[in-house]
């Protein structure tokens, strides 16, 4: 199978180089509009060519588009006028109703898999990919009644080799869940991390003083804005709908402090504690 990797950075070449591992693919077309990033690419093995947007399309077997949510939108439908009833499109997305929605109309729909592989770092780039990204995570399908049955396939063959496993979801529920889970984190890392630049100016005691947990808790501060603010954009109500709920759970923390009740603020703690029965899974 020849496979096409629109967006060479941190998810596209850790799936380019672990579908080569497993054989699942013996050719890879890199397109990307950053020319640093296709040679480091191909450098690094994770492309087999550096190709131009059309050609590659028409070359490729499966296509996998892992570039920011909001260009994704823009270029499926482009990539769908190009493919045959044998091709398959995939995406690998934060956010799936807007992808969904771009194309629902589009004649060729069936040939297209919205699929979000539930994995990401702070960094990004080729440098940054890793065959052994996937293993164990969860692989979300949106929409998989919308799609081929052989295109279905194709990605659950995918997901197969990429050792995640599959949940099955429709498109808006993803992104409520992802609100929750992933889309929050992202926000409250940012604001911990300006909060902490604005208050702590020295920026030797921040070195020098910073815990695992805090190094920790703000890793994800470091997470590059060309792929979080679409992301944001895109999922925009229920970000601010789990934002609201989370500033809210801030101010009990704020007045259980400020009116000195501890007792509260161990319930709040206690009560917070319960997610390690979930997560300990």
């Amino acid at each position: 199978m020849k496979t096409g990797i629109i967006g060479t950075g941190l998810i596209g070449g850790s799936i380019a180089l672990k579908l080569k591992e497993k054989n699942f693919t013996n050719f890879v077309y890199g397109i990307d509009q950053n020319e640093e990033n296709l040679n480091k690419a191909l450098e690094l093995n994770i492309i087999d060519e550096k190709s131009d947007f059309e050609d590659g399309i028409r070359k490729a077997d499966l296509i996998i588009v892992a570039i920011p949510v909001d260009s994704a939108k823009k270029i499926l439908p482009d990539i769908l006028d190009l493919i045959n009833e044998n091709q398959v499109v995939m995406d690998v997305g934060s956010t799936k109703s807007g992808i969904v929605n771009a194309i629902k109309n589009h004649p060729k729909r069936k040939r297209f898999v919205a699929f979000h592989p539930m994995w990401g770092t702070e960094n990004s780039g080729p440098q940054a990919a890793t065959t052994e990204s996937f293993t164990g995570k969860a692989a979300v399908i949106c929409n998989s009644e919308e799609s081929d049955k052989n295109a279905l396939a194709t990605v659950e063959q995918l997901i197969q080799h990429l050792e995640m496993h599959p949940i099955y979801m429709q498109a808006d529920a993803h992104d409520v869940h992802t609100a929750y889970i992933s889309h929050i984190s992202h926000i409250t890392s940012y604001a911990l991390a300006n909060t902490v630049l604005e208050k702590e100016r020295e920026e030797d005691r921040i070195f020098q003083l910073a815990s695992s947990g805090f190094s920790s808790t703000v890793r994800l501060a470091k997470s590059h804005p060309e792929m979080w603010v679409p992301i944001f954009r895109q999922n925009k109500e229920n970000v601010l709908d789990v934002l609201n709920e989370h500033i809210s759970q801030l101010r009990k923390f704020k007045s259980a402090l400020e009116k000195e009740n501890f007792d509260y603020l161990e319930e709040l703690i206690v009560n917070a504690n319960k997610i390690r029965g979930i997560l300990d899974k």
